[in-house]
């Protein structure tokens, strides 16, 4: 069985957006299998919509939205998530200030 995780990171290419994707590519490692999904691309949009984002950066860890950036992104918690074993669950949202 494949335990690989599938994380995707939806992204406007902005500077904030970039500096999720290199956290997460490096906290992912080869345990992870990363996805950067732009959101100018038609498929993102729709699979953006589908989770129900509407702000990026935006991190979805195996179909489960993790954090995004209208609650902020966390990204001490989402270094800990993704060195956690894939079958934990998870909870990285940060209520909007």
């Amino acid at each position: 069985m494949d335990s690989k995780r599938k994380v995707e990171v939806f992204s406007a290419g902005c500077a904030l957006c970039e500096g999720v994707i290199d956290v997460v590519k490096r906290e992912a490692g080869s345990s992870s299998e990363v996805i950067v999904r732009n959101m100018k691309d038609a498929r993102s949009l729709a699979r953006a919509e589908e989770l129900g984002i509407r702000s990026v950066p935006a991190v979805v860890i195996d179909g489960r939205l993790a954090s995004r950036a209208g609650g902020g992104v966390d990204i001490q918690a989402l270094k800990s998530e993704l060195g956690r074993n894939p079958q934990r669950t998870f909870d990285l949202t940060t209520p909007a200030a």
